[in-house]
């Protein structure tokens, strides 16, 4: 019988570059549509990346889910957070009944949600709709001690990457990746700092909103949280361990699950990004799984989204969490599907494309208006 150590690794080595034959396919086909090249701007990016994560030229993303992770951080024991430890679980089950803001958006837009308790620190055995897959009831104050085990930690990498496979074994076509757990603006800016070696005023925000006192109480627990526990920056599953969390160590188990099923995987806003980076460290080759959403307005999402070489698809100066910027995101993915599947090419239109061939040239060319 494999330990956790060992499936984790078997789960690494099963995740595989893209397919860059397929993308190659994807860039002739976008040079064959009847438009200026480049005149779509990062849907046609988008578009190739898909190709490379399926296989396939064109696909469809009829399928969407949003999987949300939620869990209890015993670190707002020091006040870092302004709501209640309570409200995660409040939160988790509404997430359920379409009452927040990440699960109502979802609905708008054809999205089902999944939530995942991997660590909430209350019995929610009574919510059907409420996946049990609880760890611990929530993780250690990272001011006295490490958050959780070694083992811990990979077994709830290990849940999220096994219901990221589950999902898409079922027929999901994309996954986006959320949150809910009070407290976790401060486990993920401290994982942050450890892994990228950023200063910790550098990536830590306000969260929810805080007092200018509370802020600076928050950059303090952080900087004793890492110089208590001296997490390896080289070992992101010790850093998850030590200064993380369930929520975030079971989402970067999502960001590797879905990478090992070959299925896009949206981020949300800095939990998720920060989670995507684990994933990331542990498996360079997930990367090119993960597309961005928004950007978040926490200052520390941008110091994670340039260490993943990524930028965000929209601005809406969101900060909500719980992976509310996912399914605006997936609509994206289905304006590059759409375009990519449904356009005529030059030849089906019957234009004569030559007028193009001083672009395709690299001449200085301009096309005013965008006309054609």
């Amino acid at each position: 019988m494999e330990t956790t150590e060992e499936r984790l690794r078997t789960l690494i080595d099963g995740i595989t570059p893209p397919d860059e034959g397929a993308m190659e396919e994807a860039r002739k086909r976008q040079a064959q549509l009847a438009k200026p090249p480049g005149s779509l701007g990062r849907l046609e990016e988008l578009s190739v990346r898909l190709a490379g994560i399926t296989g396939k030229v064109q696909n469809s993303l009829a399928d969407k889910v949003l999987l949300v992770f939620a869990a209890d951080n015993g670190v707002v024991e020091e006040g870092v957070s302004s709501a209640p430890q309570s409200v995660t679980a409040v939160q988790t089950v509404q997430l359920t009944r379409g009452k927040t803001g990440a699960s109502s958006i979802a609905a708008a837009l054809g999205c089902r949600v999944t939530v995942c308790d991997v660590g909430v620190n209350a019995d929610l055995d009574a919510f059907g709709a409420v996946l049990d897959r609880k760890i611990a009831y929530g993780t250690k104050n990272i001011v006295q001690g490490p958050a959780m085990s070694r083992d811990e930690a990979i077994r709830a990498i290990l849940t999220g990457a096994d219901l990221a496979m589950d999902t898409a074994e079922q027929g999901a076509d994309v996954l986006g990746v959320g949150e809910m757990g009070i407290g976790n603006t401060t486990t993920s800016a401290a994982v942050l700092s450890v892994l990228t070696g950023t200063p910790i005023c550098s990536v830590t925000g306000r969260g929810g909103g805080i007092t200018d006192a509370a802020y600076q109480k928050k950059i303090a627990v952080i900087e004793e949280a890492i110089a208590h526990n001296r997490p390896d920056p080289l070992d992101p599953v010790d850093v998850l361990a030590k200064v993380g969390g369930l929520d975030l160590a079971a989402m970067t188990g999502a960001f590797l699950g879905a990478a090992k099923a070959r299925v896009p995987a949206v981020m949300d806003g800095f939990i998720s990004v920060v989670a995507a980076l684990c994933a990331v460290r542990l498996c360079p080759e997930a990367a090119a799984f993960l597309i961005p959403s928004h950007a978040s307005a926490e200052i520390g999402y941008n110091v994670a989204l340039n260490a993943l070489g990524q930028k965000p698809l929209f601005d809406l100066g969101m900060r909500l969490g719980e992976g509310s910027g996912c399914p605006i995101a997936m609509m994206m993915l289905d304006a590059a599907c759409a375009a990519m599947n449904g356009m005529a090419t030059f030849s089906e239109a019957r234009i004569d494309d030559g007028y193009l061939d001083p672009i395709r040239a690299g001449d200085a060319f301009t096309v005013k208006g965008g006309s054609r």
